[in-house]
């Protein structure tokens, strides 16, 4: 996995947090207790306290840096954070609703992992995801092809590349397991500023493992060629530069009485 850097990531923070809040406005549950998987620096948590105001909160991520961020900047009496790998976690005792924002896309087997934890939801409760399904944008693809060129691809090889997870996989998952299942897709154009900004923006997220998996020496140049092929891909305008970024949504909840 790699080591995530809060500072960056938070850098596109407004852009990142609107499909949480895209997420949770379909969720048709009133939880008391709420798990947010993949809970990064904490700076949802916000989010979910308006939601919900009296439930009780608890983050959980894999990164010590982020959840060191969140323990530092959030003063939320009801909400906590821990570190714990999501793919051998278990919630200590059943809870209403178990949230997930952009995090089951680096869980490789990651169908896997939700169906243990829906054994951890209470009667009633809900099982709410949002991952990137953009694995075909140039973001990736240039990605990608620029791995597996030398003197870059003896070292990136095994970098995991992200899957393309659509929602109709997530309803018939869902579905099969007897839930009520709100499924669906959306593509936000995000209008990005400074110089390079989509570099900057997938830096902080996809590109972070191979960044990561270059020795030091290699690192400056494989970032040059990579923002340039970037810049042609996605060419800026005098107002900023565009960026489609295409999204699947899922929230599955008890099946409703007839």
């Amino acid at each position: 996995m790699p080591v995530w850097d809060p500072t960056r990531y938070l850098q596109f923070a407004d852009a990142r947090s609107r499909p949480f809040l895209d997420l949770i406005a379909r969720v048709p549950i009133e939880p008391a207790t709420i798990i947010d998987l993949g809970c990064g620096p904490g700076h949802l948590t916000r989010y979910l306290r308006a939601r919900w105001p009296d439930a009780h909160i608890l983050g959980i991520d894999s990164s010590a840096e982020m959840i060191d961020e969140a323990l530092r900047s959030n003063s939320d009496p009801d909400a906590n954070y821990d570190v714990h790998d999501v793919t051998t976690w278990k919630p200590y005792e059943p809870v209403d609703l178990i949230v997930s924002n952009a995090m089951f896309q680096w869980v490789p087997d990651q169908f896997s992992v939700i169906g243990d934890l829906l054994d951890h939801l209470t009667p009633g409760g809900a099982f709410a995801v949002q991952v990137p399904n953009n694995a075909s944008s140039a973001t990736h693809t240039l990605l990608d092809e620029l791995s597996r060129e030398e003197p870059y691809a003896e070292y990136l090889h095994d970098v995991r590349r992200l899957p393309t997870t659509g929602p109709q996989e997530y309803l018939e998952f869902f579905a099969d397991r007897g839930y009520s299942v709100d499924a669906w897709e959306t593509t936000y154009l995000h209008v990005l500023d400074g110089e390079d900004p989509v570099f900057e923006w997938i830096s902080g997220t996809g590109a972070r493992p191979f960044l990561q998996g270059l020795p030091d020496d290699l690192v400056d140049g494989f970032t040059d060629e990579y923002k340039a092929r970037l810049r042609a891909a996605f060419p800026s305008r005098p107002w900023g530069t565009p960026l489609p970024f295409r999204r699947t949504f899922a929230v599955a909840s008890p099946q409703p009485h007839i």
